[in-house]
């Protein structure tokens, strides 16, 4: 108790309390994640953004490659923590000022990157970390701060944490109000981002309401309409998405701050991987979001007042993330892993435009033997799961329905792939064999990988790279 006292007067110190709260139109960025499979070169990304129009991208690390793709693009950027960093930097004021000297001074230079925010943590309060962040995201801000200072950055690169919907409850609108065990967290937080000007930025998922609660009414997760609406007091509600904005909208106001501007971090619908989970529904979904955010109407307790900005989550699909929320975690994409626009959808400056000059390897997939064999395939189904993305065969996949045979063709193609090709990879015991025939089926898309160098199965992520330099400079003032 007595070191939050303690950090909150250090906020007053650090920050200027004359800061004034930016006013900007609302408009729709995306996030940029890379934990792929297949990864386009950042290059061909940056130039699909640029060719969308798309003006603000949101990263959920400091990846070189990515920023160094970005420079000059006029793109706003957010670049991340990741939570993993946080206990380091907030006890660390050296590693806090080494990783603004790498990651945003490096870049914040005359034709280099429009960095806006730097995100402390990821979701950092979520229920299923049990808590484990908590402590270390004010005292990583405090440090942050006195870094960006330090480098004349101070008024320009704001402070930001995205933090889940589940950071707040309540029955209605009207009574939300943040987590107990998070209130007084949160009132040190939303008094640091007043007075830096900063906006609070919140994640929500109708998606994973409907997901999670077959009681949950399907119509009330979009935006043309329910026969369920939520009545609440004068105000009723015919979303999810305006309900949960404006409990939100409330639980500031409990800690007074009904005026503090919010920006969406992450919002979308998957693709694959569920049922529900479909081209049809990610359209009507995200058109709807955009048209809602576009139009200026705002919500029932901030009529005429839309979130700052809004980043659909998200820009490509991702074919490593983990599954451990649902298989559908890989397919939450716009567009698919080689930017090639998955449905008509209206971003406000026309329909999406496909990525161009995309290398692809050649038109060449690995598939099942028909003359073989098939009852000793179970393990080598496993390992080529295991390496590949195989969860479009899943319940509800697009995948789902195109036979044993279709099955394994499919996973041996998928592991195929991953394998940049490889001949051998695509022996299994001589199950496997190799066709220049596309053995895509109906809306199942058996795919061919591209050629980045960077398709490693993970994204290369700067903070490791800085707790490594922080350790030996460590070590070497330990032993000089």
């Amino acid at each position: 108790m007595e070191k939050l006292h303690f950090y909150s007067k250090i906020l007053v110190l650090v920050l200027s309390l004359s800061a004034a709260v930016e006013v900007a139109e609302s408009a729709i960025g995306v996030n940029w994640g890379t934990i792929s499979l297949h990864r386009l070169s950042p290059k061909n990304v940056v130039d699909l953004l640029k060719d969308n129009k798309i003006e603000k991208v949101k990263l959920f690390d400091a990846d070189p490659d990515s920023l160094k793709a970005l420079m000059g693009s006029g793109i706003q950027v957010m670049v991340g923590i990741p939570n993993e960093m946080l206990a380091l930097l907030s006890s660390s004021a050296s590693a806090c000022d080494l990783w603004v000297a790498q990651n945003v001074s490096k870049y914040v230079v005359k034709g280099g990157v429009d960095i806006k925010y730097v995100a402390v943590g990821n979701e950092p309060f979520l229920t299923s970390y049990s808590g484990q962040f908590q402590s270390y995201v004010v005292p990583t801000m405090v440090n942050l701060q006195q870094s960006l200072a330090k480098a004349n950055l101070g008024g320009t690169v704001k402070l930001v944490v995205p933090c889940n919907a589940d950071a707040y409850v309540s029955n209605l609108p009207s009574q939300g109000a943040f987590r107990a065990e998070l209130t007084q967290i949160m009132t040190q937080i939303v008094s640091f981002l007043n007075s830096n000007g900063s906006p609070f930025i919140v994640n929500i998922y109708p998606f994973l309401s409907m997901y999670g609660n077959s009681d949950f009414p399907q119509d009330y997760a979009f935006f043309e309409g329910t026969t369920h609406p939520v009545v609440d007091g004068p105000n009723t509600y015919y979303s999810a998405f305006d309900g949960n904005f404006d409990t939100l909208v409330s639980a500031l106001s409990k800690l007074g701050y009904p005026q503090m501007p919010i920006v969406i971090g992450e919002v979308g619908w998957p693709t694959d991987g569920a049922s529900g989970a479909n081209l049809t529904a990610a359209r009507v979904f995200n058109q709807g979001l955009v048209k809602n955010v576009l139009s200026n109407k705002g919500t029932p307790l901030r009529p005429g007042v839309p979130p700052m900005d809004v980043y659909l989550f998200s820009l490509l699909d991702e074919g490593a993330k983990s599954t451990l929320p649902g298989n559908f975690e890989r397919h939450w994409g716009i567009f698919s892993f080689d930017g090639q626009a998955k449905y008509r959808l209206n971003l406000g400056n026309g329909y999406l435009k496909n990525a161009k000059e995309v290398k692809y390897l050649p038109s060449r997939w690995c598939v099942a033997n028909p003359n073989r064999d098939l009852s000793t395939v179970a393990s080598h189904f496993k390992l080529a799961c295991n390496y590949a993305d195989c969860t479009t065969l899943s319940y509800g996949g697009s995948c789902n329905n195109i036979g044993e045979k279709g099955n394994i063709s499919y996973a041996f193609n998928s592991y195929y792939q991953v394998q940049k090709q490889n001949p051998r990879s695509c022996e299994f015991d001589g199950i496997g064999m190799i066709t220049m025939l596309d053995p895509s089926i109906g809306d199942c898309r058996f795919l061919v990988g591209v050629t980045d160098e960077k398709s490693l199965g993970f994204r290369s992520d700067s903070g490791w790279c800085v707790i490594l330099l922080v350790a030996c400079w460590v070590l070497r003032v330990i032993f000089m």
